[in-house]
Formats: structure tokens, C-alpha cells, sequence
């Protein structure tokens, strides 16, 4: 039941009030949710499960393949090849806390965004890695040994070069 009072020029509406209470807070506490249901919410500063963990483009090669592989935080992933349809998987959470490891190893930080004049692959690939707004550029020429721990712990046995 809404009711309304008349203060000079201005209508209160009591409707009004209870659903900013509701809205700040200043009612009850929300319940847990029941046993034997997971807990979905995620915590300040941690990203969502399927927020998306790392991203590599495979370019090059022979055949010019045009490859992605996303990674998401909770271990699910899409590779699209070419034309094709995209295939799915699901990693096991030790793969993921391996991926992640990898990732966050300072050594991985240390590695060149760029890569340098070194070797030179003939229809070799080329390797677009990007981790938290990072992006590391690399050929087949140069593979520091951070970056080919990242590239074994990705699923399907590293970066998808087969067109």
C-alpha cells in the first residue's frame, strides 16, 4: 500500500522510501545462499570466471594460418582456426594454476614485447600473446624460455599452428 501525505508544495510517498532502503542496505541482510549450492559471487579485485585469462593469435606459416586460442579464468577455452568452426574445451584446474603460474612468473614480465632482429624463420609463425592488457609479439626465431613455458602449458599442447 503506497500512501501519500501532502508537506507544503511535495507529495512523500512511503513506496518510495522503503525501496531506497532496500537499495542502500538500511534492511534486513540477504540470506546465505541454501546448502549444497555453489556460490557464484566473485570477490573484489579477482576476476570472473569466464572473464578471459590469455589470448594468442597465430599467424604465418606455409599454409597462413590464422589461429586464436582464448584461455578463460576458470580453465574453459575456444580455438578458432581459419574458417572453421571454433572447438571448445575444458582444462583441469591444476592445468590452469600451471597456465597461470607461467603467466605471473616475473620472468615471463621480463620478456620483450617486441621481437628483435634475431633469427630469421622462413614461413615461420607469428605469436600475438596478450595477459592482463600485455602484449607480447614473437616469431619462432625467438622463443626466450618464459615465454615456451607459457606456450607448454597452454591446452592442447601449445599454440594452435595447424591450419
Amino acid at each position: 500500500m503506497v500512501r501519500r501525505r501532502r508537506y507544503g508544495g511535495l507529495w512523500l510517498v512511503s513506496a518510495v522510501l522503503a525501496s531506497a532502503t532496500a537499495v542502500t542496505g538500511c534492511g534486513e541482510a540477504t540470506p546465505p545462499p541454501p546448502s549444497g549450492t555453489q556460490d557464484t559471487t566473485v570477490k573484489a579485485g579477482e576476476p570472473a570466471p569466464k572473464e578471459v585469462l590469455v589470448e594468442l593469435n597465430v599467424s604465418g606459416g606455409l599454409a597462413g594460418v590464422d589461429n586464436q586460442l582464448t584461455v578463460r579464468y576458470d580453465g574453459s577455452y575456444t580455438t578458432r582456426s581459419g574458417t572453421k568452426p571454433p572447438r571448445t574445451g575444458q582444462m583441469t584446474p591444476a592445468e590452469v594454476a600451471e597456465l597461470r603460474a607461467a603467466l605471473e612468473d616475473p620472468a615471463y614480465a621480463a620478456v620483450p614485447t617486441r621481437p628483435s632482429e634475431g633469427k630469421t624463420v622462413y614461413d615461420g609463425f607469428q605469436y600475438v600473446i596478450t595477459y592482463r592488457y600485455r602484449v607480447v609479439v614473437t616469431t619462432d626465431g625467438e622463443r626466450p624460455a618464459a615465454l615456451q613455458r607459457v606456450f607448454e602449458a597452454l591446452p592442447e599442447g601449445g599454440p594452435p599452428t595447424s591450419p
